[in-house]
């Protein structure tokens, strides 16, 4: 193992550059005027994985954008790791916000990434991270110490709900079958204190409408007479929340997993930091569920966000209008045991009782995602847990996170294996916001990890 991190330390500015690559190429799958940019990415990634001396690579097509397939099978009867990521990114806006283009990475130092960090949309999500597994492959090939099978499975729609990638596993069991599943499109609690995410918070994304009168009205006219379906509808979504922090629907909670005070006080050694916490979102206070620590309301309780809301002008100059309709769009992030579907209809069901009887009301559901749980006492947990902890140094906890990977679950239904989520990224890394970066440091432990990993993995006991 000593020579493969040789290796890695000797190739260390190699990858960056090779990285940059990637990350100049504006894969952003959810705006079609990107089309080409994303197929350039699949094809870079292809490359970048066959000479790293992967077998059987191939860009998949599908119904949407491909997914990018290679594998390297040392023996039929050792273990097989099957890595996911995504090369897909989000939209850059607001671009004025951006210091410099997006997809012209650089590197800077900052106070929490001292050795610099490389900043450009995708660069924590998920290019710099599911390159660091490509990177750790090349290291194992080049110094001959692969200890297992491995199989690549990367796509191009993880940032539009990974809308072709059920069906491709599904018509490619036997291709994609494995022992585990690796991800790294997660992030540590702090470089100080690294964690195994062994939990994630499914979802339910919803968009709804509040319609009023039959057009647009002069707000002089009819200003005082008629409702405004953005009155309705702020007063609406206000409802949803009691001043507790609870949500109002009915039935919400039925099926939501009441973890122990013991699970409680374990993750609570991760020691929330609320005045730290507030600073670093630029916030005098925070808020949510009573009776709940900040990392307990991000992690192991359920949440409803208002994510947008438009009606109406909001053009340049006035227009004096009450709109005819109002829009807001609105997600909940779900726990064990609650499903996308049970709160969907709960959603909807609740908010067409609360609407006013002089307005309609519609709810369009749009993708959802199962919870995840990686227990702590697994053997996968554990090889993760050991290949970072020689890797940093230090004593790794396990943490559940806030996000979802909704393909996790679909995983474990389809292909009967358990997803490890070993990502490198922090909370801080502003992903999907303007100035997405990603710390140099953490970019190389996770190098130095993943072979650890498989080393770990691969043994016996």
């Amino acid at each position: 193992m000593q020579e493969t991190l040789n290796y890695i330390q000797q190739n260390k500015e190699r990858y960056v550059e090779e990285l940059f690559e990637l990350l100049k190429i504006a894969s952003i799958s959810a705006d079609p005027a990107y089309k080409d940019e994303v197929l350039k990415c699949a094809d870079e990634v292809a490359k970048y994985l066959k000479n790293a001396g992967a077998d059987n690579v191939e860009v998949c097509q599908t119904k949407g954008y491909p997914i990018v397939f290679g594998n390297k099978i040392i023996d039929k009867n050792l273990p097989t790791v099957l890595v996911y990521g995504h090369y897909d990114v989000q939209p850059p806006d607001p671009l004025d916000l951006w210091k410099k283009p997006p997809f012209e990475p650089y590197i800077e130092k900052t106070d929490i990434h001292p050795e610099g960090a490389i900043f450009a949309r995708g660069s924590a999500d998920d290019k710099g991270q599911f390159f660091m597994h490509i990177k750790a492959f090349e290291a194992m090939m080049q110094t001959n110490t692969l200890p297992c099978n491995v199989k690549f499975i990367l796509e191009g729609e993880e940032e539009v709900g990974s809308k072709s990638l059920e069906a491709f596993v599904n018509e490619n069991k036997e291709k994609l079958s494995c022992d585990v599943i690796l991800i790294s499109d997660t992030h540590i609690y702090s470089n100080e204190q690294p964690t195994v995410t062994t939990g994630l918070r499914g979802l339910s994304y919803v968009e709804v409408e509040v319609e009023g009168p039959n057009r647009d009205l002069h707000s002089g006219l009819y200003g005082g007479a008629v409702p405004n379906p953005i009155h309705v509808l702020s007063r609406m979504i206000a409802n949803l929340i009691d001043d507790d922090g609870h949500i109002r629907i009915d039935g919400f909670y039925d099926n939501v997993e009441e973890v122990s005070l013991e699970e409680r006080a374990e993750m609570n050694k991760l020691k929330d930091d609320p005045e730290n916490f507030k600073k670093s979102i630029g916030l005098s206070g925070v808020e949510g569920e009573k009776g709940y620590t900040t990392l307990e309301r991000t992690s192991i309780r359920p949440t409803l966000d208002c994510n947008g809301i438009w009606g109406g002008y909001t053009g340049e100059g006035a227009k004096t209008v009450i709109p005819s309709k109002a829009f807001a769009k609105i997600s909940m992030r779900l726990v064990p045991y609650q499903t996308p579907e049970e709160i969907t209809e709960k959603f909807t069901k609740y908010f067409e009782k609360t609407a006013p009887a002089n307005v309609k009301v519609k709810v369009t559901p749009h993708h959802g995602g199962m919870p995840y749980v990686l227990p702590s006492e697994t053997k996968e947990f554990r090889a993760a847990k050991k290949a970072m902890e020689t890797a940093f140094g230090k004593e790794v906890l396990p943490y559940r996170s806030g996000g979802s990977i909704p393909i996790t679950a679909m995983f474990e239904q389809v292909l009967g294996a358990k997803s490890v989520l070993m990502g490198f990224g922090l909370d801080s890394d502003a992903i999907h916001s303007p100035n997405e970066h990603y710390g140099l440091f953490n970019f190389y432990k996770g190098i130095e990890s993943i072979p650890l990993f498989f080393e770990n993995y691969s043994t016996k006991g």
